[in-house]
């Protein structure tokens, strides 16, 4: 038996031989079903006293390792074998689909396009009540100065996880650019610091040719630091400088003439 799929231990208990050699009559039932070409005979399992699953390989376009299950019974003490059931099965390495998500949980960063609308999750534990408006124009016009004009702000689990997500991403500084930096985005000139708690750790990137836009961890760096400074000398003396302007004279030596003699001015 090859390529028989694992097996829970019950299963490995001894099929009747009735049932165990009614392979040509589980294959025949598969030929009658006409869902393809039947493949090669997997293996036999055990069910119970009275019956057995004989497997084949199931030839189908777009089902790579799917195997076709034949349940076969056949009551004790009888030699009288019947097909109770018939299967496609994935076998154990099988092409199958991913598992289902629900629409609200299929986005991900990235999918959001010029023109699209995405709500947030309900009851999104990221989102805190913020401060509503009074209606007391002094009041709320102070409130929208000192930044308390929206109606929900990221709650801690939502800082706290943005935090994370930011400080293992791109700019943070177990990335390969922060370990060959030669120093840190909190001693950087270019450096933005965030407002709030996130202010700690985080800033902002002000070089445009660097993470320019981009949230940096504070211990994040790049090449482009603003106290970096160019190698000082006027380049190798390994080797002279070459001008490829210049013309070289170079003296060759005078070519030799060889005369050979008329063969017949020696008669």
């Amino acid at each position: 038996m090859d390529a028989v799929s694992p097996q829970p231990a019950p299963e490995l208990a001894p099929v009747r031989p009735v049932l165990a050699e009614a392979v040509e009559l589980a294959r025949a039932a598969l030929v009658e079903l006409g869902e393809g070409e039947v493949g090669a005979h997997l293996g036999v399992t055990f069910e119970d006293e009275s019956a057995a699953t004989h497997r084949f390989d199931a030839r189908l376009p777009g089902y790579r390792g799917w195997q076709w299950a034949v349940v076969l019974a056949a009551v004790p003490d009888s030699d009288h074998v019947t097909v109770s059931e018939l299967a496609l099965l994935p076998g154990p390495d099988a092409l199958i689909a991913p598992d289902w998500l629900p629409w609200d949980e299929r986005i991900r960063a990235g999918d959001l396009t010029p023109g699209g609308l995405l709500p947030p999750r309900v009851d999104d534990v990221r989102l805190v009540p913020g401060y509503v408006a009074t209606g007391d124009p002094v009041v709320d016009d102070l409130a929208l100065e000192v930044g308390l004009g929206r109606k929900q702000v990221l709650s801690l689990e939502g800082r706290l996880e943005a935090a994370e997500r930011w400080r293992t991403g791109e700019y943070g500084p177990d990335s390969e650019m922060a370990k060959a930096a030669p120093s840190t985005c909190e001693m950087c000139g270019f450096y933005l610091p965030l407002a709030g708690s996130l202010r700690v750790a985080f800033g902002v990137c002000g070089n445009e040719l660097a993470a320019d836009g981009h949230v940096v961890y504070a211990e994040y760096g790049c090449g482009a630091h603003s106290d970096t400074e160019l190698p000082t000398g006027a380049g190798s003396a390994q080797f002279e400088a070459y001008d490829d302007g210049a013309v070289e004279v170079v003296a060759l030596p005078a070519p030799v003439v060889v005369v050979e003699e008329d063969p017949a001015s020696t008669d």
